[in-house]
């Protein structure tokens, strides 16, 4: 059953008039004026005009001298009707890219709340086919480019070439692996690179700094600075490593940076923004807020306040 959630955000739309959004945001989208009524998220609502690739996103914000931010949800918690919702929500609110994780069984690299969110999601019957077949009807309702958080073992069982295929041809723009090391990426780099997909490295504070150059300089997109060791989940405070790691990614190279891991407050975000990141990435916080609430309702009315919140932050 489809949920008949309204928000008080705006569609959005890049490329034409330049009246700027109501809702706070720090995004380079502008909105067609001629559409002005009260955001809802019905089918029906006019698709979104193409989006821009992760590399493009960062490239117009940093002429704005803006931070993006980047909300992750996981595909099918609690539902995969709600994701759907979630995700126009985000687009509506200020999201700038938007990471869409596919669930899986044996998250490594996700702490217990996203864990347990693949694992609700799983229980619920969501598959690869299924989170395929949503995006193929969302994606052109959105602004936002999407990037999908998956593992290694879903793309290979799929086959890495007809895998990008798929993702390309429902509107995806970027990927990102957690658990292929960097000398295994060179394939699926390739592959990647042939369907237009932008490829996310990921680099820690326990990374060498030999290892993070070369990670850096085979990142596609943006490269993403876990920002905390261990795996994903809210902390009290931001690793304090992270202004120096974000000091020497980018004496190394002039890609953007998003710094992910940990990131759960508003506060947290204006600190990462304030110490240079180019990107913040929130997940663990958006995640409870979904997959915890009392309703799929409730779940996206508190969506749609933490992420004002957190994109007043940037402002």
């Amino acid at each position: 059953m489809a949920i008949a959630f309204k928000s008080t955000c705006f569609p959005q739309h890049k490329r034409f008039e330049t009246q700027l959004f109501p809702c706070p945001s720090s995004s380079p989208r502008l909105v067609n004026i001629s559409s002005k009524k009260s955001f809802t998220t019905m089918a029906s609502l006019v698709t979104a005009q193409p989006t821009v690739g992760l590399s493009e996103t960062f490239k117009i914000l940093k002429q704005q001298n803006k931070v993006a931010l980047i909300p992750y949800i996981t595909a099918g918690d609690p539902d995969l009707s709600t994701t759907a919702e979630a995700l126009k929500v985000l687009d509506s609110c200020g999201s700038d890219i938007i990471e869409l994780g596919v669930p899986y069984s044996d998250p490594l690299a996700d702490g217990p709340v996203i864990q347990a969110a693949a694992t609700r999601a799983l229980l619920q019957g969501t598959n690869y086919d299924a989170i395929i077949n949503m995006l193929r009807d969302v994606v052109p309702q959105l602004s936002s480019p999407i990037a999908l958080f998956t593992y290694y073992n879903p793309i290979l069982k799929r086959g890495v070439e007809k895998f990008m295929s798929t993702i390309k041809d429902v509107g995806v723009h970027g990927l990102v692996v957690p658990d292929v090391p960097l000398e295994e990426t060179e394939f699926l780099r390739k592959e990647a690179l042939k369907y237009g997909i932008e490829l996310v490295l990921l680099t820690t504070p326990t990374t060498p700094k030999d290892r993070m150059k070369a990670i850096v300089e085979a990142s596609e997109g943006f490269v993403y600075l876990v920002s905390q060791v261990g795996v994903t989940g809210a902390r009290a405070d931001v690793g304090a490593r992270v202004q120096e790691l974000l000091g020497d990614i980018k004496e190394a190279s002039g890609k953007p940076v998003a710094v992910g891991f940990g990131i759960s407050k508003p506060e947290h975000v204006k600190q990462v923004a304030e110490w240079g990141a180019d990107g913040v990435i929130v997940g663990s916080a958006i995640v409870k807020l979904l997959g915890e609430a009392n309703s799929p309702e409730e779940g996206l009315k508190a969506l749609e306040k933490f992420i004002k919140s957190l994109k007043s932050a940037l402002l």
